[in-house]
């Protein structure tokens, strides 16, 4: 394996201006912020000014499930990377797309395309799309189910990994006295044929400075426990309890093992929504503005569509109607979020106000000062819950701002977090040991 690294520590770029639904309406500035370049610089240089392994993209490729309540993260991912490449030099670049609304060749053209132009620092987070309204602007058509979406995913990462490959290291040549710009014989079609693709190959260029992108995944049901620990470097997750975090990430090592990898080989970098200020009032006075301007009624909305249940039965102080949900196998959003919000809805045996007070829009959620978020993931990281976290940044860009002014000088003093870069790629960077090449039919 490569070195290991410090605590991961990525940020999350959520739903245009921020994790919480309330961001656009607490936050100053203009609505339409997320639509300029300006943001998305700023962000991208505070981010590395903080020494953060990467910043994280999420993608919605539809507004139609929150309509035109609040902004959605539309935005081409690849696009918005690339223009942030071009103002940093060491953060790392991810990238939500999804496998069920995309083509192999063409994903695996434009990441590694980012990949080569930001030398080696991107990293592509493979989504099964769950949001049924996605059909409707793609042809229309009944959208997968849970089992059709995950079966078209394995195939497809399967034949991107090919075509990452599909150039071998040292194919380009580039000999002009000779007259020889590529070996032929390192260069291979793929030739794959399989139930959902028929893709030739190979690249129309080489490989990247990375051997490939790193591959972050982010199911968490059975079925895509199953995906990322065969293709994943690492996994993104939703985990509320502590004692369900060190499950989650000792269950996905084993699994690695029982693909033949080493368990080192996937990191495990739950979502954690923080809310900080310089002090605990300061921290709840942030998250108590976000919550009020946004209102009850569209949290209720929210929640209802994340566990599956109308809005007509949560009764905002009463118990979380746990009782009445349906099984996973017949629900078309997110296993892994609804499994975790329910899960600490019983535990904590929360009404549904205190629910949609403390369950992060989905993730764990920590409000508070720096010290107070810093011992939170300190604890997890000594229970081996995570090898870093994901912070769902609240409101953008004033959270990503925070959590370099404020969070990473306290997990700095604790140890917790490098000082500088070390190292040129993301894979690198993660500690991450340079990907085993894919077996390709050699072009007869």
């Amino acid at each position: 394996m490569a070195d290991e690294p410090s605590m991961i520590l990525t940020a999350a770029l959520m739903h245009g201006l921020g994790m919480h639904t309330g961001a656009w309406l607490a936050r100053d500035g203009d609505a339409g912020d997320y639509l300029t370049p300006e943001m998305y610089t700023d962000i991208a240089r505070t981010a590395e000014a903080g020494k953060l392994h990467a910043v994280f993209l999420a993608e919605q490729m539809t507004n139609q499930e929150v309509g035109t309540e609040r902004p959605c993260g539309a935005l081409d991912t690849v696009t918005v990377l690339a223009l942030m490449a071009a103002v940093t030099e060491r953060i790392g670049l991810v990238g939500t797309a999804s496998t069920t609304y995309n083509q192999p060749y063409d994903l695996a053209r434009r990441f590694a395309t980012l990949d080569h132009l930001s030398r080696g620092r991107t990293g592509w987070n493979s989504i099964a799309t769950q949001n049924p309204t996605v059909a409707e602007m793609f042809g229309g058509g009944e959208h997968p189910d849970h089992e059709q979406r995950y079966s078209r995913a394995d195939e497809f990462i399967d034949v991107v990994l090919k075509l990452w490959d599909s150039w071998e290291a040292g194919a380009l040549v580039g000999d002009k006295s000779t007259g020889v710009f590529a070996r032929e014989d390192l260069v291979h079609e793929i030739n794959h044929v399989g139930e959902h693709f028929a893709v030739r190959g190979p690249m129309p260029f080489a490989r990247s400075p990375q051997g490939r992108p790193v591959i972050f995944q982010a199911g968490s049901s059975e079925r895509g426990r199953e995906q990322a620990a065969k293709y994943a470097d690492v996994v993104f997750t939703a985990q509320h309890l502590l004692e369900s975090a060190v499950a989650f990430r000792e269950d996905m090592r084993r699994r690695a093992a029982e693909h033949g990898r080493h368990p080192d080989s996937i990191k495990i970098i739950p979502g954690m929504s923080v809310v900080l200020g310089a002090t605990e009032t300061e921290a709840q006075q942030r998250k108590q503005h976000l919550d009020e301007v946004f209102g009850t009624g569209p949290n209720l909305v929210k929640l209802g569509r994340r566990v599956g249940l109308p809005v007509e039965v949560l009764e905002l102080d009463k118990p979380f109607p746990a009782h009445l949900l349906g099984p996973d196998e017949e629900f078309k959003g997110s296993i892994g979020f609804r499994r975790t919000i329910v899960e600490l809805a019983v535990k904590e045996n929360l009404t549904v106000r205190e629910l949609i007070a403390s369950y992060g829009g989905g993730h764990h959620q920590v409000v508070g000062t720096a010290e107070q978020v810093a011992d939170v993931m300190q604890e997890r990281l000594a229970a081996g819950g995570a090898d870093g976290f994901t912070l769902m940044i609240d409101m953008l860009p004033s959270g990503v701002h925070d959590v370099v002014d404020m969070l990473v000088p306290e997990l700095r003093d604790r140890g917790l977090f490098h000082g500088d870069y070390e190292h040129r790629t993301l894979r690198e960077s993660l500690g991450l040991a340079a990907p085993a090449p894919v077996l390709v039919p050699v072009a007869g």
